[in-house]
Order: structure tokens, then C-alpha cells, then sequence
């Protein structure tokens, strides 16, 4: 319904009827009212039962009228006209009650008339009050929570059919939002930062040398130190030729080349007797030769402010400037198309994991108590928290919204709402009134003659 900001220059009397007053005289505007289509029957409604209300105070004005013309050649009309004073009395004094809500009876300005005009703002405050103090309460909301068990109905949905589907795909809409908002510089800025937070800025050796000593401590290097002591003794086995070529490269060139060869044989044969006996001896000296150099590397990474000032610098020539905004850059790339692609394709597997973890969340959430008490009790805490930080806030747009209305537009919002149940008011008062004048005067007229 739309507000209006003009003012109202129309006053109702007892049958609703409007009165052009002084102001509207003078060519003020007519306000305009727009009804939507739900209030139109409302307000059929409420024209029919003031007519009705009205039709009632108009034949006790005629009962009244025959009744007290008559009533000296039969005086049993003296009853039918109490009856009816008393009917006019009530209509017309609940008429003036019901109007003096909504606007002022006949046009008068009479002192505590036009309420719910008049005191607009102060109707707002209070309702949003009243809002605030019984409805947002932190302990209302947990309590309705509790009793409504979300957890179990939420679980029974996501289990059901097309319930994992349906978040399947709202799922994929919101990423597919997300990487639309999304600036692609703005995301490789933030991950070259936690890059060079969490990567190059730390110092290298010290975890290196941890995790090394670690390593070097249950052995774990040693099956790496036999494929590097297998490949030594096969390169050997498979280059006499490459053996005796240095050995004869570096001999003297008066040596006859007889005597090369054999000592280029005998060097041969020593250097594979010395690579065989290192494979086959676990406890050989170049093991264990090994093994002290690579735990004395990993305490000097950890403790030698030479080495890890060694450790640092080749850390910035593996990790320098281009490579890691490169780095970020294949890497939000790869994420954002892989994403992408998962998410259009509802056969792809991240789509058919996502759905088969919703449904079995739904069916754990019905099955298992434990769980959605949980789940009940996180929402539920959830709630208390919103409602008691924000609760003024959010009992503030009941407040704001009366007040941004016209007042006669309230009115008759009001009016169209509770208009039709007021109108029995009068209706009863009629009644009510018929009987007690007919009360009054019977019992006078029997007390005193």
C-alpha cells in the first residue's frame, strides 16, 4: 500500500460518510489511497458493517420517534421508547469512541480525539518496545528454536530427495557469484602476500634442519644413501673404459701406455672393490661418514648463523620476485578454473562428493541425537547472540517504519485492519444500550410509579 504525505481534509460521521472540511474548501488536494488487492474485500467488509452499524442507530431514531409519539394513547410504548433512547444512546456513544480513534468526530477538534493520528510516533515507539521486550528476548527465541528441532527438519530435507541437489546447486550459483566479484589481481595480490608471509619471510634453515635432524635420526636416509651407493656401483661396473681413460689422461707421457693400462685396470678393479664394499656392508666408514655429515648439516641449519645465512640466500635465488608472483598467479588460476569447471559439470567429482557429504550430513542429522542437539544448540546460541546485540536494531525498524508513514495513512491502514471487528463494537453498544435503557426505565417505573 502506498503512503500518502498528504493530509487528510475528510472527517466521518456516525454512517462513515465523508464531510469536505474548511481547509479542503480552500483546494487542498484530495488524498490519494492506493488499496491493494488482498484489502479490497477488508475493506467491502467494513463499509458493509458501518452501514449495518449506521442502519441499526437509524431505526432506533425511528422506534424512538413512533414510540414517543404514541406513547401517551399506549403506554406500553414507554418501554419500546426507553428501549430505543437507550439503543441511540449506545450507538451513538460508541460511534463517537470507534471515530475518535481514527480521526475527529464530525470535524471537531474535541481534546483526546484523532488518537491513533495524533500519537503516531509514540503507537511506533511502543509497539517496537513491546516487539523488543517480549518477542526478541534471547531466552523467547532459544526456547522456540528448541521446540521447533531445525536440526532433525533441516536433516530430514538434505537427506531427502532433491535436497542435496538443491544445495548443489545454490552452491555453485554462489561461487560462480564469488569468482564473478571477484578481481583476479586483487587475489593473486593477497596470495603473493601469504606467499611471502608464510614462505620467504619465515627464516628457512632452522625448520629445515628440524625437520632434517628428524629424518636423519630414525634412519630414514638410509634408503636413499643405498640407491645413491647402487647407481655408483653400476656406473663403475658399466665405465672401465671411462676409468682407464682418466688414468691414462693423467699419467705421465713418458709412462709406456702398457703400464697405463695396468694400472688404469688395477684402479679400476680397486674403485669397484671400494663401491661394492660400501653396498654391502650396512656399518661400512663412508656410511657412517654419511650419516655424521647429514646430522652435522642439520644442527648447523638450525644452530651456525653462517649456514643459515646460506640457507637464506638460496632461498632468495630459488624464490626471487617473478617466480612467486608467477606462482601466485598459476596458482589462483588453476584453483578458480578447476572450481569453475567442477561446479558447471553436475557429473563432475567434486560435485558428486559435495552432494553425497550433504546427504550424509542430513542423514546424520536425524539419526544421530548427539549430533543435532549440537546442531540445535549452535543454532540456537546463534540466534540469542543476534538477537541480544541487535535486537534494538532490528525492533527499530518497527519504530522507523511508523514513522516514516502519513498519519492518516496509519489511520487507515488501522482502520482497514481492525475497522470491521470495531464496527460490532457499535453494534453491541446499540444493544446493549436498547436494554439498559429498557432496564432503567422498568425498574424506575416499578420504584416509583
Amino acid at each position: 500500500m502506498q503512503v500518502n504525505t498528504e493530509p487528510s481534509t475528510r472527517s466521518e460521521g456516525p454512517g462513515g460518510a465523508g464531510t469536505p472540511s474548511g481547509a479542503s474548501a480552500k483546494g487542498s488536494t484530495a488524498r490519494r489511497q492506493t488499496v491493494a488487492a488482498g484489502d479490497a474485500e477488508k475493506a467491502s467488509a467494513l463499509r458493509r458493517m458501518k452501514l449495518l452499524a449506521l442502519s441499526l442507530l437509524i431505526l432506533m431514531a425511528v422506534i424512538f420517534v413512533v414510540a414517543f409519539a404514541l406513547q401517551k394513547q399506549y403506554p406500553w410504548l414507554e418501554y419500546v421508547r426507553a428501549a430505543a433512547e437507550g439503543g441511540m444512546v449506545g450507538a451513538l456513544a460508541d460511534w463517537f469512541a470507534v471515530t475518535a480513534l481514527f480521526k475527529y468526530p464530525m470535524g471537531l477538534k474535541i481534546p483526546h480525539t484523532a488518537i491513533i493520528p495524533q500519537r503516531k510516533d509514540q503507537i511506533g515507539a511502543s509497539l517496537g518496545e513491546f516487539v523488543e521486550t517480549n518477542f526478541l528476548s534471547e531466552q523467547v527465541v532459544q526456547e522456540k528454536l528448541a521446540s521447533v528441532d531445525i536440526a532433525r527438519k533441516a536433516g530430514a530435507w538434505l537427506s531427502g530427495p532433491g535436497g542435496a541437489e538443491r544445495v548443489a546447486k545454490e552452491g555453485a550459483a554462489v561461487i560462480r557469484g564469488a569468482f564473478t566479484v571477484l578481481n583476479d589481481d586483487d587475489v593473486q595480490a593477497v596470495i603473493e602476500g601469504m606467499v611471502r608471509r608464510h614462505l620467504l619471510a619465515p627464516p628457512w634453515g632452522p625448520p629445515v634442519g628440524r625437520v632434517a635432524q628428524r629424518i636423519f635420526d630414525d634412519g630414514h636416509h638410509h634408503a636413499l644413501v643405498d640407491v645413491l651407493v647402487d647407481r655408483t656401483v653400476d656406473w663403475v661396473r658399466d665405465n672401465q673404459e671411462t676409468v682407464n681413460r682418466l688414468v691414462t689422461d693423467r699419467s705421465p707421457t713418458w709412462v709406456p701406455s702398457f703400464v697405463d693400462g695396468l694400472v688404469g685396470d688395477k684402479v679400476y678393479v680397486e674403485i669397484l672393490k671400494f663401491t661394492r664394499a660400501v653396498q654391502s656392508d650396512p656399518q661400512h666408514q663412508v656410511r657412517l661418514s654419511i650419516d655424521k655429515y647429514l646430522k652435522d648439516l642439520a644442527q648447523d641449519l638450525q644452530h651456525d648463523p653462517v649456514m643459515i645465512a646460506r640457507a637464506e640466500g638460496i632461498k632468495a635465488q630459488v624464490l626471487g620476485d617473478p617466480e612467486v608472483r608467477e606462482l601466485a598467479s598459476r596458482t589462483w588460476g588453476t584453483i578458480k578454473a578447476a572450481l569453475l569447471s567442477a561446479v558447471d559439470d553436475p557429473h563432475s567429482e567434486l560435485t558428486v562428493r559435495f552432494k553425497a557429504a550433504v546427504h550424509d550430513f542430513g542423514t546424520r542429522l536425524v539419526v544421530d541425537p548427539e549430533l543435532a542437539g549440537k546442531v540445535n544448540k549452535w543454532i540456537g546460541d546463534a540466534a540469542g547472540y543476534l538477537v541480544k546485540t541487535y535486537r534494538s536494531d532490528i525492533a527499530g525498524v518497527i519504530t522507523d517504519t511508523v514513522a516514516r508513514w502519513d498519519a492518516e495513512e496509519t489511520s487507515q491502514k488501522i482502520e482497514l485492519q481492525i475497522g470491521k471487528d470495531l464496527q460490532f463494537i457499535r453494534i453491541n453498544g446499540t444493544v446493549v444500550g436498547a436494554l439498559a435503557g429498557l432496564a432503567i426505565f422498568t425498574v424506575a417505573h416499578l420504584a416509583f410509579g
